[in-house]
C-alpha cells in the first residue's frame, strides 16, 4: 500500500521514501470501460449496483437530506491522483440508497464505511454489474459479473501488523503501471477505503488498492501492507471491464 502515486511508481525506481518520479516513470490512467445507460432504480436487479457520477465541479456532502445548512463535506470533480493535475479522474462514489432527490453515497474518506446525501441534480446514475467479494480467510477474491462468476483466484492480503480491513469500498480509479515487473503488476485500482493502522504511509494516507504482484508464490498468504495482491493475468483481464465505482466488499 503506497500514497497512490507512488503505487506504481516506487519500486520500479528502487526507492521506498522521498523519490521523485520523470515523465517516463510516471504511472497512465488506463482506458476506462464503457459505462452502461442509466435506467430507474426500482427496475433493477438485486445484482446491479448504482454509481453516482459527478456532473459539477464541487459535489457537497450532507449528514442528512434536510440538513442542508451546512455540507459535511465536498469532493472537487475531477480529482487528481496524490493532487498531480496531469492525472485527472471523474469523482464517482457507490451508492448506497435512494430517497426522493437524493443519494446515500458511500465516501472515500476516513473512517471506512462513512456515507452521506447528495443531491441527485449534482450527478449523474450509471449502473455497474460488476461486483468484487475479497474473503480475507480464504485468500480469495471473486468478481462478478451480474448473478454469473466472471473470475476466482487466489490473493495475498495484509500480514497482521497491517491487516487488510473488512468493509465496503468501491473503486476510485485504474492505474496503468510504467513497469508492470514490479511488486505492483501492470495495473493497480486505488479503492476508497484506507488501513485501519497505518494512517499515514510514504507520504500518504494509507490507501487500500486491489493490484497485480510480481511474485506469484505470495499469493494465498498474508503478507501485504493492507492491499490485496492478485495475478497479473486475472487483473489485466479486468482492466478492460471494471467501471469506476463498482462495488468491492471485503470480508472477514
Amino acid at each position: 500500500m503506497r500514497r497512490l502515486f507512488a503505487l506504481l511508481v516506487v519500486v520500479a525506481l528502487g526507492s521506498l521514501v522521498g523519490c521523485s518520479a520523470n515523465q517516463d516513470d510516471r504511472p497512465t490512467l488506463a482506458k476506462e470501460p464503457a459505462r452502461n445507460s442509466p435506467t430507474t432504480t426500482s427496475t433493477l436487479p438485486s445484482y446491479i449496483s448504482l454509481v453516482a457520477e459527478a456532473r459539477v465541479l464541487l459535489v457537497q456532502v450532507f449528514p442528512e437530506p434536510d440538513d442542508t445548512t451546512t455540507p459535511s463535506n465536498s469532493f472537487g470533480n475531477p480529482w487528481f491522483v496524490n493532487d498531480d493535475r496531469r492525472l485527472p479522474v471523474k469523482q464517482v462514489f457507490l451508492v448506497k440508497q435512494a430517497v426522493d432527490d437524493w443519494y446515500e453515497v458511500y465516501l472515500p474518506v476516513r473512517p471506512n464505511g462513512t456515507t452521506g446525501w447528495i443531491r441527485s441534480r449534482d450527478v449523474t446514475i450509471i449502473q455497474s454489474p460488476y461486483r468484487i467479494v475479497v474473503e480475507l480467510s480464504a485468500h480469495r477474491i471473486t468478481v462478478y459479473n451480474g448473478d454469473s462468476i466472471l473470475l476466482q483466484e487466489s490473493v495475498a492480503i495484509g500480514k497482521p501488523s497491517t491487516p487488510t480491513p473488512p468493509g465496503t469500498y468501491y473503486t476510485r480509479v485504474l492505474l496503468k503501471a510504467p513497469d508492470p515487473n514490479t511488486v505492483y503488476g501492470p495495473y493497480a485500482y486505488p479503492l476508497s477505503g484506507h488501513s485501519d493502522v497505518l494512517t499515514s504511509f510514504n507520504g500518504g494516507d494509507g490507501e487500500l488498492g486491489i493490484h497485480g504482484n510480481n511474485d506469484a508464490s505470495v499469493l494465498g498468504q498474508s503478507v501485504t501492507a493492507g492491499c490485496i495482491r492478485m495475478s497479473n493475468e486475472g487483473i489485466t483481464s479486468l482492466a478492460p471491464l471494471i467501471t469506476l465505482g463498482s462495488p468491492v466488499e471485503i470480508l472477514a
